[in-house]
């Protein structure tokens, strides 16, 4: 009651913990931190320690001194470095909660329909151990879904594709409630690795993480140009045959031949889920079509190629990158009617 008076009351927030990207969505305030999953390491005393988070961190990777390691703590939209994670979560709370609150946050957190309950439990664990009060889950194609505005409560079918940036998430919801979810280790990251491996292959160039994305941003394509080579971007990278650095033009056709493979995989995703469909949601599906969220579902063309390959409508929602912090936010700030999509792990 004290606390209420005084004004401090504990800021409740929703976390998108994402493979690429950490959003954070603070009660009554919306998305007020977005930053790049990324922890930078300093050896210190044989120990290592936290040196910079974030964006201030992405731009070290690859670029590191000995001392200092960048690191990704998750992979595949789960936990793969336990403690850095935790690291970057307590950092990232820190940096938005008010501290002059004597409590700690309620705290709503996505995680992939496809995690195991060891990796839901390490997911908790971290937030807990970041100093929240209480922590909730809630799988991420449902936390799309209510944030790209799709009638989840109603008894009607919808279909939502997440792709992330370690997973892509396809589910069918209906009353509040997942009727199936797929969960199929491809998302950003496998096509930057797509593209590394490609211009490898065939041009002898090794180049790094952060230039395979700006590739992929600035001429990847789902599918090829209907004429000619299509877009065109200079890129620099290391020669294998002489190990001295080179520059190299890279077209659109080429980079829709080299993420060809992850673009399937993607697919295959989604006619696996449609062929496990119960009718009478199938129906609906066909009138409302598919929902892409997340920020693989911004490559070039790819709705149109999901489209033609199920035969069905495909659209893009309106902020596909914020959509699962979105929905975790809304999630958050409507309890009651959305319940029946939070739990706990045990």
């Amino acid at each position: 009651m004290l606390t209420r008076m005084l004004g401090l009351v504990s800021e409740d927030m929703a976390i998108d913990l994402g493979t690429a990207n950490t959003l954070v969505y603070v009660k009554g305030k919306g998305i007020v931190l977005n930053e790049p999953s990324v922890v930078a390491m300093k050896e210190e005393k044989g120990q290592l320690v936290p040196y910079a988070f974030g964006a201030q961190a992405k731009l070290m990777l690859g670029r590191t001194p000995e001392k200092i390691e960048a690191i990704r703590p998750l992979k595949d939209g789960v936990i793969a470095d336990f403690r850095t994670a935790e690291e970057m979560i307590k950092h990232f709370i820190r940096r938005v909660h008010n501290r002059r609150t004597f409590t700690g946050p309620l705290i709503v957190i996505c995680v992939p329909s496809g995690s195991t309950p060891v990796e839901r439990r390490a997911i908790q664990q971290s937030a807990e151990n970041a100093g929240a009060r209480d922590v909730w889950l809630i799988e991420e194609p449902m936390a799309a879904a209510i944030g790209a505005g799709l009638p989840v409560t109603e008894p009607t079918g919808s279909m939502i594709v997440d792709i992330g940036g370690g997973t892509t998430e396809v589910a069918i919801l209906s009353l509040g409630g997942i009727v199936y979810a797929r969960s199929a280790r491809v998302g950003g990251d496998h096509m930057d690795e797509a593209i590394i491996s490609y211009i490898r292959r065939y041009h002898n160039l090794l180049i790094g993480e952060r230039t395979a994305e700006i590739i992929k941003k600035e001429i990847g394509a789902a599918c090829q140009p209907q004429s000619g080579e299509g877009r065109i971007l200079e890129i620099k990278g290391r020669d294998l045959m002489n190990g001295v650095p080179k520059e190299l033009a890279l077209s659109e056709y080429q980079m829709a031949e080299a993420l060809a493979e992850p673009v399937a995989q993607i697919i295959e995703a989604v006619k696996v889920a449609l062929e496990c469909t119960p009718p009478e949601l199938s129906s609906d599906i066909v009138d409302k079509g598919i929902v892409l969220t997340g920020g693989g579902s911004l490559l070039e063309h790819l709705d149109l190629v999901v489209s033609e390959a199920t035969g069905l409508p495909v659209f893009r929602a309106e902020d596909p990158l914020s959509c699962v912090a979105l929905g975790t936010g809304k999630a958050l700030e409507n309890q009651d009617t959305f319940k029946h999509c939070l739990f706990k792990q045990e």
